[in-house]
């Protein structure tokens, strides 16, 4: 899926904007599982007009198309919502201005379950990203270039799009300090907001002498939600077995907590739902596409506490749990036991680019009244009272990024098996659909783009071990292959068009592993100016996959190798090249990635999954992209400059590259061995799993290609 890195590709509120940290330090997977991040960044993510019918033998009388009957009703639903949510604005215990309803969970999720889209409850918006923000007489809704087009539909006339990334738009910040009078309240749900948004945002409006409150009690959507909101996710938790997992539970909390001592902390808080999942060797669920449960994790020295709703968890996993040490607690107790931690004297390590500023301001707040009690006590003691250690014993936030983020990247053998494995399957699953859907099209059947992402859902569900989507599938045929985001919606995709490109983006969750891939196919005859662009993205993506590099490489340094070619014609894309993979997790994660933007400086090392995923897109007229995800590996090279050694990729996915769209005169020698050594590893690793046409569709489109 396309880079997390344009959000590239999602971070949308950016669940990577966080890892933009200055680290250099090589970690070898020979050390601990965990290493110390030096620093945490600073970042705020707030982050055709229809005809008018006339009934037949009623000249009189005209009847108003459906789209615009719907916009009526979206217009009172909306302003209905906005009234009952500006009437809270002025209740007791309230008292602000505006209000700031983000995108996201209380753990800074990517995908977030029903009973938490708020943001698309409040505005009628269902991309996964945005801010609303409302006033008393003014509401605005920020999103980024992916989605302005599905924006203006499903925003009412009662919203202002906010065209994120334009010249000229201001920000969440710059708009509230310019609409509000000096000295306003904005207000906002501490658990959607990580400490370090809510502290950019506190800092961003006090130029303006405003102020921001914490609203700890109550979420203001969901006081008008009420009955209607989703009930939240209750499905079972379920032990990841190790054979997938690789490594105990005891094994990776005996690294993490080698890593508080040297860190001198004597507590974590954790509240990425993927790190828990990671951590606990346990899976999930509770949010679409992405095998989590809701949970906070707090790890000490000696013991450690899973919050989660208890409802979820059955005899296998109670005993999983037991067995690791783990106690359990009811998940809205995290912040009475962060209070318990400070009033303890616990040193906290917090990563707060992701744990939410009801954590952190909490345990800050518990620090200073240990303190003054501390300060009491010394103001009122008699002489036999002994401070001396009072102060360097008390609790201290310690803020840095999450060690289990690198460690949960760097995958070990059994995690990188099972990746191998379903991306074989996965490739078995494409092909019978690939059979299907030029079987479809070459018998005129008319396919939508929505019924094309159903039939690739029913050919993976056949698959052993497959679970879910890892994210809505991306089915675009001509003009909208070049939305980069695109998701057909039944009402109103198009029909596959075999006259035009068609881009296939998908993925899925299987028990062992977790796939990305991208095709684009003509399934006519494409024209030379297609050819071209899909060739030089080509070329990107095999020099890309046949980069070596030295060890402490950033991915940034890479990201040239995929856009030199479409580069000589003047081209380019406006998303990052890779994002990390889970093994059996969320498809983006970070701490690595591909991409034009240089800030994040981790550097890729051996056992982290990257997609390799280059594309040009034609506004109006066509899009291209081409995925495989990639596993970093140690290389052999004749030399070891300044003692270190190199690094180079491995391909996880086995799926043909259309040959017709290649234009074979602007490969070299190399590039053409590339895609025929590419395609017999394609024949070899999944013929196996094929039979009849689906095996005959994997032959011809792997035999080796002669160069005119």
């Amino acid at each position: 899926m396309h880079s997390l890195s344009s959000q590239a590709t999602r971070p949308l509120s950016s669940s990577l904007s966080h890892y933009s940290t200055s680290y250099f330090r090589f970690i070898s997977l020979s050390l601990p599982l965990f290493r110390t991040p030096k620093s945490h960044p600073k970042f705020f993510t707030i982050s055709p007009k229809a005809p008018i019918f006339t009934v037949r033998n009623c000249t009189s009388i005209s009847a108003k198309p459906s789209s615009e009957l719907r916009a009526k009703r979206a217009n009172s639903d909306s302003d209905s919502k906005l009234r009952a949510l500006r009437d809270l604005f002025s209740k007791p215990g309230v008292g602000i201005d505006a209000y700031i309803i983000p995108s996201q969970d209380a753990h800074q999720s990517e995908f977030i379950a029903e009973c938490y889209m708020r943001r698309a409850y409040i505005s009628g918006f269902t991309g996964s990203a945005g801010t609303a923000v409302v006033t008393k007489d003014k509401a605005a809704l920020w999103t980024d270039g992916r989605y302005f087009l599905q924006a203006e539909k499903q925003l009412s006339s009662s919203w202002i799009l906010m065209r994120a990334g334009n010249l000229g738009v201001p920000t969440t910040i710059e708009w509230l300090n310019d609409v509000l009078p000096p000295g306003g309240r904005v207000g906002i749900d501490p658990f959607l907001f990580s400490s370090d948004a809510a502290e950019e945002l506190k800092q961003g409006i006090a130029k303006k002498n405003h102020e921001l409150v914490f609203l700890y009690d109550k979420n203001l959507v969901d006081e008008i939600w009420k009955e209607s909101r989703p009930q939240p996710p209750n499905k079972p938790i379920r032990v990841h077995e190790l054979k997938y997992a690789g490594t105990d539970v005891a094994s990776k909390l005996l690294s993490l907590r080698s890593e508080l001592v040297e860190a001198g902390s004597s507590a974590i808080v954790i509240s990425m739902l993927d790190e828990v999942a990671w951590l606990l060797n346990l899976r999930g669920s509770d949010v679409p596409h992405s095998p989590v449960m809701y949970a906070y994790l707090i790890v000490e020295i000696d013991k450690a506490k899973l919050f989660v709703d208890t409802s979820k968890v059955g005899p296998e996993v109670m005993d999983h749990l037991e067995n690791a040490g783990i106690e359990l607690r009811p998940y809205d107790s995290i912040l009475s036991e962060v209070e318990s931690l400070a009033a303890q004297g616990a040193k906290v390590w917090l990563d707060a680019s992701s744990v939410n500023a009801a954590i952190v301001n909490t345990y800050n707040s518990a620090c200073e009244k240990y303190y003054q009690s501390l300060e009491n006590k010394r103001k009122s003691k008699t002489e036999a009272y002994d401070d001396s250690n009072g102060w360097s014993e008390g609790p201290t936030g310690i803020y840095r990024l999450s060690p289990v983020s690198l460690a949960k990247a760097l995958k070990n053998d059994a995690e990188l098996e099972g990746m191998r494995s379903c991306h074989l399957r996965d490739a078995a699953a494409l092909a019978y659909f690939w059979v299907w859907i030029e079987e479809q099209i070459n018998k005129n059947v008319k396919l939508t783009e929505v019924e094309v992402a159903e039939k690739l859902l029913e050919f993976r569900s056949r698959q052993p071990g497959f679970l879910d989507t890892s994210f809505d599938t991306i089915s675009g045929s001509g003009a909208n292959g070049a939305i980069i985001h695109y998701k057909p919606e039944p009402d109103s995709c198009s029909v596959v068009d075999k006259r035009k490109l068609f881009l296939l983006d998908s993925g899925a969750q299987y028990v062992d592993g977790t796939t990305d891939i991208t095709r684009t196919v003509h399934f006519g005859e494409p024209a030379a100016r297609q050819k071209d662009c899909f060739t030089r993205v080509l070329q990107g993506h095999i020099a890309l996959d046949q980069a070596v590099f030295p060890e402490n490489t950033a991915g940034f340094v890479l990201d040239a190798f995929a856009r030199s070619f479409l580069w000589k014609i003047g081209l380019d894309y406006r998303h990052g090249t890779g994002h990390g993979v889970g093994a059996a997790l969320n498809v983006h994660e970070g701490p690595q990635s591909i991409s034009f933007r240089f800030g994040n400086t981790t550097p890729l090392q051996s056992g982290m999954i990257v997609s390799n995923e280059p594309g040009y897109y034609e506004d109006h007229a066509f899009g291209i992209r081409i995925e495989n995800l990639l596993v970093v590996k140690e290389v052999d090279t004749p030399n070891r400059f300044g003692g270190i050694g190199y690094l180079g990729f491995e391909k996880l996915t086995f799926v043909p590259i259309q040959a017709k769209l290649i234009d074979l005169s602007l490969l070299s020698g190399a590039e053409f061995d590339w895609l025929n050594d590419y395609h017999s590893q394609v024949w070899d690793k999944v013929s196996p799993l094929l039979d009849g046409s689906a095996r005959q569709w994997l032959w011809d489109n792997t035999r080796p290609l002669v160069k005119q």
